[in-house]
């Protein structure tokens, strides 16, 4: 739930327990947990609900973040490394430096970005996998 901060890293922390599991290589596990992460702060700080999902196959791995919040007015802007709408409270946190959205996409590699002001934010985000462990 939105501005439950309480919680916040819960989600990507069972994301990356799952790809333990599953046998992933370290760097892919770590940018798929830094993604997840930056998303999950994104809906914890914007948004009034959302969800992550994730999806494995053999050469990669999906992850969603489909949000129902304020939305992003201009998409080129919030891509900029230290924009930030963050008020007070989060940045006091540690949060709301602006480079959530940079890093979500420079460690992904797909991204795309969707956003309806009013309605909310939709990210999809590939990180490609080797296929020899998914299928070990």
């Amino acid at each position: 739930m939105g501005g439950n901060f309480d919680n916040a890293g819960e989600v990507s922390s069972n994301i990356k327990t799952v790809l333990k599991q599953i046998g992933l290589p370290k760097d892919v596990i770590r940018k798929a947990a830094l993604v997840a992460y930056e998303s999950e702060i994104n809906i914890v700080s914007y948004a009034r609900k959302g969800m992550i999902r994730l999806r494995v196959v053999p050469d990669s791995i999906m992850i969603e973040a489909i949000d129902e919040g304020q939305g992003i007015p201009d998409i080129e802007q919030a891509m900029q490394p230290g924009f930030s709408t963050a008020n007070q409270k989060i940045r006091e946190m540690g949060f709301g430096a602006g480079m959530g959205l940079c890093n979500i996409k420079s460690f992904s590699d797909v991204f795309h970005i969707s956003s309806e002001v009013g309605k909310g934010t939709h990210l999809r985000m590939i990180i490609r996998a080797s296929s020899a462990v998914l299928n070990s």
